[in-house]
This record gives structure tokens, sequence and C-alpha cells, in this order.
């Protein structure tokens, strides 16, 4: 379209449009899950109680939590024998600019009201990690966040969701700030003490890592990456073996069994360290409770978006089960070996939750495990292992099925003793 003057108009909006775009910063780390993971259960990446940053900010049903964070800023104030948070407010407003490069989309946030969620939101953070590492020494019966045994879980829960992350710099301004005499040295190991009381999933504490290697966290979700992970470098070697990438899939635990795999519950080691060798797989014990599902999909959420995670552990840890569990039998196997707890009480509802976690998920080309994958179907493709395995399930499953074994073995050899003695009679009266 052209105006009277010659002047083409979508030549001109279009230049605006460009001017007005911002470019990507390389330090934006958090995002909103796109359709295809939300649509698969958006629940689980849906604050319960608690908002933290601009994306799930004002919402209705989480408002309940704005008192508890004003009511812990005041107490923090109080303990520091302060009357105004004017200097914690100088201080988010000089971090402001580069906590908006953290998010990926616009906040349509004034400056005052992003500069008060980051102060309410870093406050009530910190102070519920420093209150819950007390807990057993202090009861605070007015708060209901200690009182109410439902509370934590929940909270928990949702400062582990990708969407419901602040940068994790302007936490540790504050706690810098707030530092208290004869805790934590830093914000790090404060998290982790948290956290790790969270962690059910992993059926162990987390392994130690080095402060040198966690200096650019982008958030708490990046902090409990890099924790799961960082021992596990070495699983990659598989990614290179020759010919690895044509086993791109294993059978079903239950098939697996019928093919002579053993499983074993892994004693030692990390949580997504998997072995295989001479017939046995060893897998870590997975705890399976109302929360692992929401941490899973955002760990896995987190690694979809960030390009520097490379293998992608938790996909393909996520894929690598998605295999062995289809139906409540495998689940059903894994528990009775002792690497499935399931506290959700349904054998169904763990491989249904398994069997869907692949949804929508971009898929890597290179397994973490493609050296596992390789090695337990050529186990499966020896004719010797499958049928050792089909002799052991249909004779050897039961005392009674062995004696009916034994039995027909000690007939066949006395009927073929008695073949011999004959046919020896035999010769001899010929003579």
């Amino acid at each position: 379209m052209r105006a009277a003057d010659g002047v083409d108009l979508v030549s001109i909006r279009i230049d605006e449009k460009l001017a007005g775009l911002t470019p990507t910063d390389p330090e934006c780390c958090i995002f909103r899950v796109c359709t295809q993971l939300r649509n698969i259960n958006e629940k689980a990446y849906e604050p319960e109680l608690l908002a933290i940053g601009p994306y799930h900010r004002g919402k209705d049903e989480l408002k309940q939590m704005e008192d508890h964070k004003l009511r812990y800023l005041k107490l923090l104030l109080q303990r520091r024998n302060e009357s105004s948070v004017k200097r914690y407010i100088k201080a988010m407003r000089e971090l402001e600019g580069r906590g908006r490069r953290f998010y990926a989309e616009t906040i349509n946030l004034t400056t005052d009201e992003f500069v008060e969620m980051l102060l309410l939101d870093a406050c009530f953070i910190i102070e519920l990690f420093r209150k819950f590492e007390k807990m057993d020494q202090i009861h605070d019966e007015c708060d209901p966040i200690f009182r109410l045994n439902w509370m934590l879980p929940s909270l928990w829960r949702d400062v582990l969701l990708f969407e419901n992350q602040l940068p994790f710099f302007v936490l540790t301004k504050l706690y810098e700030m707030t530092a208290v005499p004869n805790q934590h040295d830093n914000l790090i190991d404060l998290a982790m003490s948290f956290l790790e009381d969270s962690l059910l999933p992993c059926g162990r504490r987390i392994c130690e890592s080095s402060h040198e290697s966690l200096q650019n966290i982008g958030h708490l979700l990046a902090l409990l990456h890099i924790y799961f992970t960082q021992p596990y470098v070495e699983i990659g070697t598989g990614r290179n073996v020759v010919g690895a990438k044509k086993w791109n899939s294993i059978p079903s635990a239950t098939e697996l069994q019928e093919a002579g795999v053993k499983f074993k519950k892994l004693e030692t080691g990390g949580f997504l360290d998997i072995k295989f060798n001479n017939g046995v797989m060893e897998i870590p014990l997975l705890k399976v409770v109302d929360e692992t599902e929401s941490m899973f999909r955002n760990l896995v959420a987190y690694e979809q978006y960030s390009t520097n995670n490379n293998p992608k552990y938790f996909t393909e840890y996520m894929k690598f089960m998605d295999y062995l569990i289809n139906s409540p039998k495998d689940v059903e196997l894994l528990r009775r070996r002792g690497i499935i707890e399931n506290l959700l009480g349904d054998d169904e509802a763990v491989s249904t939750m398994f069997n869907k976690f692949g949804d929508g998920v971009v898929a890597v080309p290179d397994l973490c495990y493609a050296q596992i994958f390789k090695d337990v179907n050529k186990h499966c493709c020896r004719r010797r292992n499958v049928w050792m395995a089909k002799l052991r399930h249909n004779y050897f499953n039961s005392p009674w099925a062995l004696i009916s074994v034994l039995a027909a073995v000690f007939l066949l050899l006395l009927a073929l003793t008695q073949t011999i003695f004959s046919v020896l009679s035999y010769i001899v009266s010929k003579k």
C-alpha cells in the first residue's frame, strides 16, 4: 500500500518493527515451556502454591503466598534491626536490566513492579532455605509452611519449575547482603541443603560438586541439573561406539527377562548411572512419588531449551526408561527387583507416566546409553541366551517344576539304563 505522496506504508511498518526488535541475549535462560510439551501434562509446569518470577505472577490461585513473601521480608528486617528496605531496593534496581535479559519473553512490568518482584521473591526463597536448615532447632508454630505437612512438598516442587525461576545472581546478591554469621558460606550449599530433601526420586543424597564449576548458574533448576549430571560425563563415551547408532531401541524389561537379562539394583554410583555386563543390567533406585513427574518434565524441558547441555542426560535417561517400561508388568518386574519404589501405589500409573515422557521431546541422534543399547541387543540376538532363559522360565521357576524336571530326568535315565541292560543281555545270550 502506498500513500498519496508515494511512500510505501508497508515498508515503513516493517522497518519500525525491525527497529523495535530486541536481539536474543546470550544470558537468556528462563523460557515458557512450548505447547508441544505443555499439552502432554500442563499441570507439571504450573505452580501449585508459589509464583516466582514474572510468568505466573498475579494469578488468583497463587496470591495467598504473597502475604508470606511480605512476612518473610519483615522478619528479615527485624532480625537485622533494619526499619526500611531502601538499600535492598537500590541493589535490585541495579540488577533490573540484566534480570530482564534472563527471560525469553518481554516482561510487561514497570521498573518499580519488576524491582519489587525481584526483592520479594528472592527474599522469600533465601529465607525459606534458611528456616528449613534450622527447622530441627526452631519450631515456628506461627508459620504454616512448616506447621502444615502438605505445604513444603508443594514448595519443593514449585521452586524447581522451569517457568518459575529467578536469576541466580539476584539470589546471590541478596544472600550476600543478608549474610547470617555461623551459617553456610555460600548460597549453593544452602540451596542444596533444601533441595536434597525434596529429591525423593534419587533415593540417595546428591553427589558433591566443586563450586568452581558452578560459577555460571542461571537459576535453581539449572543448579539442580548440574549437581545431578556433573559426575556422569563419562556416560557419554558410548556415543562414539562404531555402529552404536543402529541400536535405536531395546526390548521392554519383561522381554529382556525372557531373553535372559537379569535386573539388579545398582547399590553404588549415581542416579543416572546404568550398567550392563554379562547379561546383568544394574539400575539405580528410582522412588516414584507425586512430584516425580513434574521434576523430570521440568529438567527435560530445561535440556530442550539449553544449547550447552550435550549430552542431554535427563532426556536420554527418560527415553531409556520409556523403552524398558511398556506396561504395568514391566513396572512390577523392576519393582520386585528393588529398582523402582512405587509410592503412587499403582503400577499402571507409573507405566503411563514413563510412556508419555517421550511425547513432544526432540529425539537425540546419539544416545548416552548407546553402548548399553548395543550390548543388550547383541545379548538378545544370541539364541543360546534366549533358550536358557526359556528353560529357566518354563522349568526352573518353582520348586515343584524343578522336582518335575528332576523326576523326568530320573525316569529317562532309568529307562535308558534298562534299555542298555536289555541290549547287553541280548548280546550275551547270542554268544
